[in-house]
């Protein structure tokens, strides 16, 4: 039997410290094609998150084929992979291959054979990898930097952490935060749990916003019957759980840091069926057809929830019902799918926009005509 195909070569261990080793090395275009992949973002068949990587950059793509088949081009940038455990380090005989920082040797990776899978995955230099297969040179040297990892829940952290102060597509980020389990970046764990709870309510039959909130991991199919952005949802969650007028904030413990999650979803489920009850010609729709399904109608209803939700008890059994006979107070002032907003200078239905002046102005103003319709009870 004839021993597996690997590709070595001389390589740097730098010592990071943990148990997880980072290889400085390099390989021709070619070669990197042979051993790595790319694992882009999707849901296998029970709705799983899988994968992180965003949909190529064609024209990104094409700038770099054009730098690389000119005449003597420098690409001083690295390719980030993960690497299989199958992947071996020997380290050099001899003194001085040792300097406390990093260690010499050399670096094996097998070859994939037959099915096999291939032992590496891209990172980080998704758009420059393709690039480098595409253009002429295959035996252009490329930098690479690597670590061994060979759960995905490892590469996706490494993958959002690398990319979290890059113009990484912010719907991405938002969907791949609630499957990373390790500590992450203060800036982006505070969309954490608001993340997670916009995607289960994407993905849970009973919820009102099932299949219509648009995510990176949805097919094209997919996206045709979603109309409601991710990261309104999210940052009209993020906003109620962090305000303390919120009617979300009491769920925190600020001092522990625990957040009662099944709280909050029973809150939110409560809240918004009762809009898709109060709201069904305007529900469902495309923000086009629907200012409610609009990013401006999903973080003026977020807080009006802050104002309605304070009298009532999810857990009841007519707690839907309570919040539809709320909102049932604001229906006369809404114009969600024709007309003008009467009280708003006469706005048309569609003219209002998701900025923060109209988002203000539309949640003032349906607070305002819910307290004003309460009083007059």
């Amino acid at each position: 039997m004839n021993a597996p195909r690997t590709i070595s070569r001389r390589a740097l261990l730098v010592k990071q410290g943990g148990d997880v080793p980072i290889y400085l090395f390099v390989l021709t275009a070619e070669e990197l094609w042979q051993i790595a992949e790319i694992s882009r973002i999707s849901r296998d068949e029970t709705g799983d998150l899988i994968g992180y990587q965003r949909p190529e950059v064609r024209k990104h793509v094409t700038n770099i084929v054009e730098y690389l088949d000119s005449p003597d081009p420098i690409f001083p940038n690295s390719i980030i992979l993960s690497l299989s455990s199958r992947c071996r380090f020997i380290r050099s005989r001899g003194p001085n291959v040792d300097d406390g920082i990093a260690v010499s040797g050399t670096l094996e990776i097998p070859l994939p054979g037959g099915l096999d899978q291939k032992p590496a995955w891209i990172v980080d230099g998704q758009q420059r990898s393709l690039a480098l297969h595409l253009a002429k040179n295959k035996d252009f040297p490329v930098p690479v930097a690597a670590f061994v990892a060979d759960t995905v829940d490892v590469q996706r952290d490494q993958f959002v952490r690398i990319n979290s102060a890059r113009p990484l597509p912010l719907g991405l980020v938002t969907e791949l935060l609630p499957k990373i389990a390790a500590p992450i970046n203060p800036n982006l764990s505070a969309r954490k749990i608001p993340s997670a709870l916009v995607d289960q309510l994407n993905r849970q039959v009973d919820s009102p916003f099932f299949g219509l909130i648009r995510q990176a991991s949805m097919t094209k199919e997919e996206r045709s019957t979603a109309v409601v952005t991710d990261t309104s949802l999210i940052n009209a969650i993020a906003e109620s759980l962090q305000s303390p007028s919120g009617c979300l904030f009491p769920f925190r413990n600020v001092a522990t840091g625990e957040t009662d999650v099944d709280g909050i979803w029973r809150l939110l489920l409560c809240y918004w069926d009762a809009v898709r009850q109060i709201f069904p010609d305007a529900w469902g729709l495309s923000p086009t057809k629907s200012r409610l399904m609009h990013g401006v109608g999903i973080r003026s209803m977020s807080r009006l929830m802050d104002r309605v939700m304070v009298g009532v008890n999810p857990v009841d059994d007519d707690a839907v019902e309570k919040v539809a006979v709320e909102l049932r107070l604001i229906v006369p002032v809404c114009a969600w799918t024709s007309g003008t907003w009467k009280e708003l200078d006469g706005v048309q239905w569609n003219h209002l926009q998701n900025v923060p002046r109209d988002i203000k102005l539309l949640s003032n103003y349906l607070i305002r005509a819910y307290i004003q319709a309460k009083r007059m009870q």
